[in-house]
């Protein structure tokens, strides 16, 4: 079924040194399973150029690039000129991650909010969207995502959305998408599911965050785009869709959103 159906892996880390003895074959498999586009997310951006260079080298993938909120105190603050800079690459479409992080990294919150809003400016300068890590964190994520927002719009992907119901309200009444990952379809999430199923279905992404949180039946192993097609079959699930239905559905929210990926052309 799934050769003629595809998807997207909105969010996956194909740098990560887990997938340096067999790259291309994770990507092959994605392709063979129906996942004909991957975003690979850059999270410390003094690694952007090897993160550049995959997908400079694989057709399907793009990639985005930011300070992840676990690594604001440790890595250079990053500037909206650097951030702009980099997004003119061809391949570079989102702004991210970015976010907070409080459950491992509390001790950080302050960097963590003044590099979030260098994002925030950087992805209202580029129209490019925000890539958003959220953790036991809702109520200043809701502030700030708000508080820029008001400032001057952008648009924004709650990636690995896990967070609660609030926050969904405040992402959703912004503009902005929640991303499904292998968490939603972990048997035990029955409430992160009810809080996906309140959401319009065009505002809905899935993802892998490969190579974490691989979704049953991998659950436990090393995750990769392949297994989009699991959380995104659960997904189908939580809305009520036919498989394609749904599939499809989420092609035309990423190419909404990711409006510079659906827009890419190689060059000849």
């Amino acid at each position: 079924m799934t050769d003629k159906i595809q998807i997207t892996d909105s969010h996956c880390h194909l740098d990560f040194p887990d997938f340096d003895e067999e790259r291309g074959a994770v990507i092959d498999r994605a392709l063979a399973a129906g996942v004909t586009r991957m975003v690979t997310i850059c999270t410390k951006l003094r690694l952007e150029p090897q993160v550049r260079a995959i997908a400079e080298e694989y057709a399907p993938v793009f990639y985005a690039a930011g300070t992840h909120p676990m690594s604001a105190a440790d890595e250079p603050m990053a500037t909206v000129e650097e951030l702009v800079t980099l997004a003119q690459h061809p391949k570079f479409v989102g702004i991210g991650e970015t976010g907070l992080d409080y459950h491992y990294t509390s001790e950080s919150a302050e960097v963590q909010k003044q590099s979030l809003r260098v994002h925030i400016e950087a992805a209202q300068e580029t129209g490019l969207p925000l890539i958003i890590h959220a953790r036991a964190a809702d109520d200043d994520m809701a502030r700030i995502l708000t508080e820029g927002y008001e400032a001057k719009p952008y648009t924004c992907v709650m990636h690995c959305f896990s967070s609660g119901a609030e926050l969904a309200k405040t992402a959703l009444d912004l503009g902005f998408y929640l991303s499904m990952s292998g968490i939603a379809a972990f048997p035990k999430s029955t409430e992160l599911r009810e809080i996906f199923a309140t959401a319009p279905v065009d505002r809905i992404l899935v993802e892998t965050d490969a190579p974490y949180l691989a979704p049953p039946p991998y659950r436990g192993k090393r995750n990769e785009p392949a297994y989009t097609i699991h959380t995104a079959q659960k997904g189908a699930e939580v809305f009520g869709l036919d498989w394609p239905e749904f599939a499809a559905q989420t092609q035309a929210n990423f190419d909404r959103l990711f409006w510079k990926a659906a827009q890419y052309k190689a060059a000849a």
